[in-house]
């Protein structure tokens, strides 16, 4: 019998599909140092991982009864999977699922930045009972996003996903994306009526300078995507919001850009340091934070789960 192990865990809709399909799965969560003989001692011949699991060269080493790794949602950077794939393993991910998802944690960042909700859920609490009149003054000079920008680095999945909220919203959506010269997104809308639009990648340097907002859906990279330079070249009113990758930003140069007033704002749902995030950064008041929950809704978790076991059944 094929045995999945869930260390991340998996929707209940995903370990439905799976025992329906006569395949055993457990959901526990066993510490990284323990996978391996985990893995080996319970014949598992699936992992199943998110974010918090790594499946590294030394692990797939460690289990030769490893049959299949999956990654519930788009980047596998903490597989190796080249070197997995050259032993004869296969490894699959979900990069659908959780577009949606994601594209609205960054408007929900968007929306709260622009009225200063990051700022004002901090104060009121604090503050509000005593100096009600002097945070409302404080908070009062907010924005519209109609009739803004937004700037989107890397146009896959989530990207358009972006590019659609933000087109009903009524922003000018530009992108940037060197491999993706061209691309049409479509909106379906409640009364079954579907509009078509089409966007073509601009230079880099000329969306840092158009953007009023600044949304990065890249996956991981060597080096930076927005640094000291990046930011010098965005407006003083822009906003910068990264539910990508940790390490995309340059976080010491995103705090000295936000403390010399080069940006306005900024929004993290991803660090350099996870899960323990600088001090110094999540300190910040001008920073809208989540802990990296793009993909964690529950309709996102269901697609995800179902997905994978989809892929599993296919597989055996």
């Amino acid at each position: 019998m094929i045995k999945v192990l869930a260390n991340d865990g998996i929707s209940q809709s995903g370990i439905d599909a799976l025992n329906e399909a006569g395949i055993d799965i457990t959901t526990v969560h066993v510490a990284q140092e323990q996978l391996a003989p985990y893995i080996n001692d319970n014949d598992i011949s699936v992992l199943l991982v998110r974010s918090a699991t790594t499946a590294r060269k030394e692990l797939i080493d460690a289990c030769p009864g490893l049959k299949i790794i999956g990654r519930g949602g788009v980047g596998m950077d903490n597989i190796d999977v080249a070197y997995a794939r050259e032993k004869g393993l296969q490894v699959i991910n979900t990069p659908a699922a959780s577009s949606h998802s994601v594209a609205e944690l960054v408007f929900a960042h968007l929306f709260g930045c622009v009225r200063f909700l990051h700022q004002a859920n901090r104060n009121m609490p604090l503050e509000g009972d005593t100096n009600f009149k002097n945070l409302k003054k404080a908070y009062a000079k907010g924005a519209e996003l109609r009739g803004k920008t937004l700037g989107i680095v890397g146009f896959g999945r989530i990207g358009k996903a972006v590019a659609q909220i933000a087109v009903g919203c009524g922003m000018k959506v530009i992108y940037h994306d060197q491999y993706v010269p061209q691309a049409d997104i479509g909106l379906s809308f409640f009364d079954g009526q579907e509009h078509n639009f089409s966007f073509t990648s601009i230079a880099f340097d000329d969306l840092l300078m158009q953007s009023d907002f600044i949304t990065l859906h890249v996956p991981a990279q060597d080096a930076y995507v927005i640094g000291a330079d990046q930011l010098a070249k965005m407006k003083p009113s822009a906003g910068l919001i990264n539910a990508a990758r940790g390490g995309v930003v340059d976080e010491p140069a995103l705090l000295a850009a936000l403390d010399a007033k080069q940006i306005a704002f900024a929004a993290l749902d991803v660090f350099e340091k996870e899960p323990a995030p600088d001090i110094q950064v999540l300190m910040h008041e001008k920073i809208s934070f989540s802990p990296h929950i793009g993909a964690a809704t529950q309709e996102a978790q269901d697609r995800i789960g179902t997905e994978l076991a989809a892929q599993i059944i296919a597989l055996s």
